[in-house]
């Protein structure tokens, strides 16, 4: 298995603007993946706002199944954590954040509200890189307000956007220091969490490909037309046969085999596939 580990520069500026302002914030959205939720989650961002209220949004939930969706909120609720389930685009589930936020701060709103204040909610949007963060926001703000892109390092600074009673800080992507599960870290990989360019893609692919022969058997067979029960390597090569992928000379094009299955994954033309429900030690 490829060993992964990135933590650009600009990373380490990003969590030390982010602790700078955590005493600014009531409380923070906690955007995750919803095809690799609990890789997701950065002990580092969850030490900054352990003590206020959290709200975790699985993103991109169209992308899986919703028995996946209900197991995922299970274990996550049994945690005691406020869990909602997203597709970043859409603005209905914009105004299901919205309420989800008011909700959680109804109690604090109220006291003041007794007290003749009107009290501005202030929240970090927070996460690993690539999971929607600023299509959160937009889909809040009923426009676009936030950068957005499909990969990862979109936003580079901090940026406050200002709702009717709501400002929200959009922050970074930002990776644990290092990943000391590197399951988690390909599954970062996989869905494009982490820079593709200091990947090599080859290896990674393999690594992918035994994942889905075990979890998904039948996901390439039906998307490439390759035989079930091969190994890594002839699924592989079975792969780049299949879809012209040949050099001359007739050796496989390796790379553009590897960059059209991540690419076909992360576009859902596998299928809806979800690498984890449930915490992996």
């Amino acid at each position: 298995m490829q060993t992964i580990q990135w933590f650009p520069g600009h990373m380490t500026k990003a969590l030390r603007m982010m602790e700078e302002n955590v005493k600014l914030c009531d409380g923070f959205v906690y955007v995750l993946d919803a095809r690799a939720p609990f890789a997701c989650f950065n002990y580092k961002l969850e030490k900054l706002f352990s003590s206020k209220p959290t709200l975790c949004l699985l993103n991109k939930s169209d992308t899986v199944t919703q028995s996946d969706i209900s197991k995922i909120s299970a274990v996550l609720r049994a945690e005691n954590r406020r869990v909602l389930a997203t597709v970043g685009t859409s603005q209905k589930d914009g105004k299901a954040v919205y309420n989800a936020i008011i909700d959680l701060f109804k109690e604090k709103l109220e006291q003041k509200k007794a007290k003749g204040i009107n009290k501005t909610l202030r929240i970090m949007v927070c996460g690993i890189p690539n999971t929607g963060k600023s299509t959160v926001i937009n889909s809040l703000c009923g426009k676009k307000q936030a950068a957005t892109g499909d990969k990862a390092g979109v936003t580079k600074g901090k940026q406050w956007v200002k709702l009717s009673d709501i400002e929200l800080l959009d922050t970074p992507g930002t990776m644990p220091p290092s990943f000391d599960n590197q399951v988690y870290a390909h599954h970062l990989a996989y869905i494009g969490s982490i820079n593709d360019a200091i990947l090599d893609k080859e290896s990674l692919l393999l690594d992918f490909i035994e994942e889905l022969s075990e979890k998904f058997p039948n996901a390439l067979a039906e998307r490439y037309g390759v035989p079930v029960g091969l190994t890594p390597i002839e699924t592989y090569e079975a792969i780049c046969s299949s879809r012209g992928f040949i050099l001359r000379g007739g050796e496989y094009d390796y790379e553009r085999g590897a960059l059209a299955v991540f690419d076909d994954f992360r576009k859902q033309r596998l299928g809806k596939l979800c690498l984890e429900t449930s915490p992996i030690n």
